[in-house]
């Protein structure tokens, strides 16, 4: 006998989809929600749909673009929650291809703002910390703007990831071989600290982010010429065995204006040099800020293997970066849900739980009356209507 979820039990518990999508609620609510149709025909998919629809491509386990508009045709959870009118492949591809990034990247910005007042700080007794780092993504040859060598293609993403709580915060795209480092001062904010690998040590910068009021702690090439101002004291026994006040660079090449704190620790017989700005913090306190970069590393292959979103659905820069802020936006989504219903960080087991809900609550309303008088078995898409 199939199992019959009464009435009684669905009013008293929210859909699992629905929980998770609870944020998006006062986030959308905030942003200009319009979209302009390029020809006279109206609109087949409206924003919601469309961030609905991405959502469901990265919480469930879809390989391709195709795979996904199967799947909104086919699945009945899919027709009746994510694409109650329905979805055609052509509409959902011209949709992400050409519309909807300005409403992405608001939205975005907003459940940021709620992820960090749901999710605790793990290390504010060291500021606003955001590691920043480039990560490549597998391209077709047909993409040629992700220019990156000769017979191959890749496009790279740019974020800023806040150490602090474990979420990432800022998105950028460029081609494979685009640099990195003129990222930073987009994704930092004054005051913030931006924590980065030796790619992105770069005199001049170090300079300008003084000048903007943006902190840094950067692993630097251990060769680097330094022209010492100050010696710091080392406290015996540690890790930290060089702390002063230097020039970097050469007097004839790209030397600071501006001198830096130059850190340099052992672990496990591995030297580590950090220039940093921060004179308010110890040393040692220093070595554990760059230990935290490899967070973000943590963070970029978690996202790839579980929420697939390497997987491309477009090939457009406006197509992939839709894509990526959707995957930015389900973790986020995931990170909220997470801590405000067991108080943990983000992890398979449960991303695979919600998954489990999602599919049998789904069966389970498809055995909800739809009306009074209905047959037993009739799917209620009132049931599971959006709260």
């Amino acid at each position: 006998m199939p199992y019959t979820l009464k009435p009684t039990e669905g009013k008293k518990k929210r859909p699992a989809y629905h929980e998770l999508r609870g944020p998006l609620r006062e986030a959308v609510k905030r942003i200009n929600r319009t979209l302009e149709s390029r020809g006279n025909r109206p609109l087949q998919m409206d924003f919601e749909q469309m961030l609905d629809a991405l959502i469901y491509f990265h919480l469930e386990d879809h390989d391709s673009g195709r795979h996904l508009v199967q799947a909104l045709a086919e699945d009945q959870f899919a027709r009746e929650v994510i694409a109650p009118s329905g979805i055609k492949k052509s509409s959902f591809f011209e949709a992400i291809n050409t519309r909807g990034l300005e409403q992405m990247i608001a939205v975005l910005g907003e459940l940021v703002k709620q992820a960090k007042g749901v999710v605790p700080s793990a290390h504010g007794e060291w500021g606003d910390l955001v590691a920043i780092d480039g990560s490549l993504i597998d391209a077709v040859l047909s993409m040629y703007w992700a220019d990156y060598r000769d017979g191959s293609k890749k496009a790279k993403v740019h974020v800023g990831f806040d150490l602090n709580r474990g979420i990432p915060a800022k998105l950028f795209l460029t081609e494979g071989k685009g640099d990195e480092r003129p990222f930073v001062s987009k994704i930092l904010e004054p005051g913030q600290t931006g924590v980065m690998d030796r790619y992105y040590q770069k005199h001049k910068s170090f300079d300008a982010w003084q000048a903007e009021g943006k902190h840094f702690v950067c692993r630097i090439k251990e060769g680097t010429t330094k022209t010492v101002i100050r010696d710091n004291e080392i406290q015996p026994g540690s890790i930290v065995f060089y702390d002063s006040l230097v020039l970097l660079g050469s007097t004839r090449d790209n030397q600071t204006k501006t001198p830096v704190r130059l850190v340099a620790y052992r672990v496990e017989g591995k030297n580590y040099w950090v220039a940093t700005d921060r004179h308010d913090l110890t040393g040692e306190d220093i070595a554990m800020i760059y230990k935290l970069r490899w967070n973000i590393e943590s963070f970029f292959g978690w996202w790839k293997q579980h929420l697939r979103v390497y997987h491309l659905i477009a090939r457009s820069p406006h197509g992939l970066m839709m894509q990526m802020l959707a995957g930015m936006i389900t973790y986020l989504l995931l990170a909220i849900y997470c801590h405000e219903k067991y108080n943990e960080k983000v992890s398979i087991t449960r991303v695979r739980e919600l998954r489990i809900k999602i599919r049998n609550e789904a069966v389970a309303l498809c055995c909800l009356p739809s009306v009074p008088g209905s047959r037993e078995g009739e799917f209620s898409p009132h049931a599971y209507a959006k709260t």
